[in-house]
């Protein structure tokens, strides 16, 4: 039994330390998105000209948590919006389901996009490890360069909001 629960929790400490680093270049890519209903295709390049991208991952849209992360980004656009930023969530949802999602719970405020092959969820280390066909509750912020400028890692979605303004704020600042 001593063997199992020290091999839990090394997988469950090796887990929290799988994001990708602060520093580290963020694997570009694109996916189908949509944005209040419509649907379009989602490019991290594309978005970083504008300024710094918020890109989250969340387990599945219509599930408890997700929808609360969903209700406090739509009201915190707004505030990411005047620092320049942009935010995209990221899911294994079908684009029919995040279709909806976006109108109901993202309340047509930023864009959520389909990641049915999970290969954008392996390229930033956020498979949930005891679910892998689902992203673990993961957020970055990647700073026009390209480079990630923030991660915050927790199932619980009350602070991503929080913790990700801070840091546009801060790298806002860092740039003036």
């Amino acid at each position: 039994m001593k063997r199992l629960s020290a091999f839990l929790t090394s997988m469950l400490a090796s887990s929290a330390f799988a994001a990708l680093d602060v520093g580290d270049v963020a694997p570009d890519f694109s996916a189908q998105a949509s944005l209040g209903g419509k649907e379009f295709t989602f490019r991290l390049s594309e978005a970083l000209k504008a300024g710094p991208v918020v890109l989250y991952f969340y387990p599945a849209a219509f599930t408890q948590g997700c929808t609360v992360e969903a209700h406090n980004f739509a009201e915190a656009m707004p505030q990411y919006q005047a620092l320049g930023a942009s935010v995209i969530g990221v899911s294994t949802d079908d684009i029919e389901t995040l279709d909806k999602f976006s109108v109901s719970e993202c309340r047509g405020k930023f864009p959520v996009a389909s990641d049915a092959s999970r290969a954008i969820m392996k390229a930033y280390d956020a498979v949930l490890l005891w679910k892998t066909h689902y992203a673990n509750r993961i957020s970055y912020v990647i700073a026009p360069d390209g480079r990630i400028a923030y991660v915050y890692s927790a199932m619980n979605p009350d602070r991503h909001v929080e913790n990700t303004l801070a840091a546009v704020k801060a790298l806002v600042e860092r740039g003036k």
